[in-house]
């Protein structure tokens, strides 16, 4: 069973160029939805997945922008989010450097529904259990063509 299949609801939170994206990708299982206050930064896409999954415990978040993730490091991050029932957060480390899948627990939901602006929940993720992940996915982030072409080299 990968991650994704022991995921019960599976969202893409979508903004800028939603439209296009719609179009473009086949989503597969995952529901994509379109966070209308996409502008405002990270904290709106933040909120919003956590309305759309408010059932979600733990909640994972990861980004689209990463395809080195894997189905592995989706689950190795539950598991240790779930491990601890006091644990509020946990989150994939690559050679110690913090990076995603994080999956918040509920005691943060309230925490990231004040979140504003382009800020993420990274500063809300202290004491977070940390799973190294950096032996079987990737935690680079791609942002660029140059950056995807060098990533398939």
């Amino acid at each position: 069973m990968s991650a994704a299949d022991e995921l019960e609801h599976v969202i893409v939170v979508l903004g800028a160029h939603a439209h296009e994206v719609l179009a473009a990708v086949d989503f597969g299982r995952a529901e994509p939805v379109v966070c209308e206050g996409w502008s405002e930064g990270i904290a709106a896409s933040l909120r919003f997945a956590v309305r759309a999954l408010a059932d979600a415990d733990p909640l994972v978040i990861a980004l689209g922008d990463q395809p080195g993730l894997t189905p592995a490091a989706i689950a190795a991050v539950v598991r240790a989010a779930l491990a601890d029932p006091g644990a509020h957060a946990a989150r994939a480390v690559y050679a110690g450097v913090p990076g995603h899948p994080v999956a918040i627990r509920s005691p943060l939901r309230e925490a990231v529904m004040r979140l504003r602006g382009d800020s993420g929940a990274g500063r809300l993720l202290g004491g977070a259990a940390e799973v190294e992940c950096g032996g079987f996915a990737k935690g680079a982030d791609v942002d660029t063509p140059e950056q995807l072409e060098a990533l398939r080299s």
